[in-house]
């Protein structure tokens, strides 16, 4: 998922650094990712852990130090569970084109009404594309144009944050002491922040067309890929596999990982991702899945709307399928629902996952499933959750 956002900045003109913020402990992988990144991208890329979850304000008002050293005209904030096409350059165009020198954008686009509710929504005066009134997650309809949780800022942005930790302060001063969760560090950009200052003059909305999907739910994984998948048409065509002679038969969109060993007679496509290393034996049908590195699919297995987990295996004549949680293909403003793991006490039906080092046995089903890692399965499942 980072991998995306980051080339997307790699393209904006002047970009000096990129900082990733979190609470997730940096592990090996991390670091490596972080390292290759740097190399390739010939870009410094940092990682800053908080001490704390701090929201999405409170992360970047924490390390305000880090982030304005080197007095940076202007800085991106995306948020790393949207995929997006990133108009970034766009964004900046627009900040120059509207508004005062210190506004600030917010990336919007249009969703359904009912859908809308689910998101932040933003009602802007048309003319100029101020915002004028901003709801996180309203209760009943306020606008179809939602935020998209990519952001555009300037140096100013931290008075704005500053001025909330400071109440927050005082208001914790005079409350009970409480449990020791409640941080006046921790500050949402959304509620806090944006619901403020709009009608101000402050606040822009730059609203895209082009492709945009939160991924909150490992099933909305493979919507995200699809989109990214179609938009390598235009930025990365080298990345999408070909047909050719002596090759698996590939339809649509298909990414096969130079180091994957595809058997020529397997079937891929449409929107499939192939991982490192990967073994796809004869006859494997694989459409709407991506397989991660490791894994093998033996012999005329068919494999359907899932991920396969690192260095999972499954079995010939076995089928692995989940069912797809796409938006709604004849509403151009339908996103993807984030559904519930579980409805009216079952498992909601969704995409299948595999967690990595899965043994699926040959000749079984594994339908609408979630497999935990280390998993060695001696029969098929339906609708069930493998602990």
């Amino acid at each position: 998922m980072l991998q995306h956002h980051i080339e997307a900045c790699v393209k904006v003109p002047n970009l000096k650094e990129i900082l990733l913020i979190g609470f997730y402990q940096p592990n090996e992988e991390l670091n490596r990712f972080l390292f290759n990144a740097q190399q390739e991208f010939k870009m410094s890329i940092r990682y800053l852990q908080e001490f704390a979850a701090l929201g999405t304000g409170g992360g970047i008002y924490h390390f305000r130090d880090q982030i304005l050293s080197g007095s940076p005209e202007a800085f991106f904030v995306l948020n790393a569970d949207v995929c997006s096409a990133f108009p970034l350059t766009e964004m900046l165009n627009f900040q120059n084109e509207h508004g005062e020198p210190n506004s600030f954008v917010i990336l919007g686009t249009t969703a359904n009404r009912k859908q809308s509710m689910n998101y932040g929504c933003i009602v802007e005066n048309e003319e100029t594309n101020e915002v004028l009134h901003y709801v996180e997650k309203p209760s009943t309809f306020v606008s179809d144009i939602i935020n998209c949780g990519i952001y555009l800022f300037n140096p100013e942005i931290f008075q704005h944050i500053g001025a909330v930790f400071q109440k927050n302060q005082q208001d914790m001063l005079l409350e009970e002491p409480t449990n020791g969760w409640q941080r006046a560090e921790a500050i949402r950009l959304e509620q806090d922040i944006f619901t403020a200052l709009a009608g101000q003059g402050k606040l822009y909305v730059y609203k895209t067309l082009s492709s945009w999907s939160q991924i909150k739910s490992a099933g909305s994984a493979i919507y995200a890929s699809r989109l990214y998948l179609n938009q390598y048409h235009t930025t990365h065509p080298e990345r999408l596999a070909p047909n050719k002679e002596g090759g698996p038969k590939i339809t649509g969109n298909v990414y096969i990982h130079p180091t994957a060993n595809i058997d020529p007679t397997a079937v891929l496509g449409p929107n499939v991702s192939i991982g490192t290393g990967v073994t796809i034996g004869a006859g494997v049908r694989v459409r709407e899945s991506i397989i991660l590195h490791g894994a093998s699919l033996q012999d005329q297995c068919c494999v359907l709307n899932s991920i396969v987990g690192w260095d999972s295996t499954i079995g010939k004549w076995a089928r692995v399928e989940g069912t797809p949680s796409d938006p709604n293909p004849n509403d151009p403003f339908a996103k993807i629902d984030s559904e519930t793991l579980f409805r009216d006490g079952k498992l909601t039906p969704s995409i299948t996952i595999l967690g990595c080092n899965v043994t699926i046995p040959s000749e079984v089903i594994i339908l609408n499933s979630i497999v935990l890692p280390h998993k060695d399965l001696n029969h098929g499942f339906k609708n069930q959750i493998i602990l």
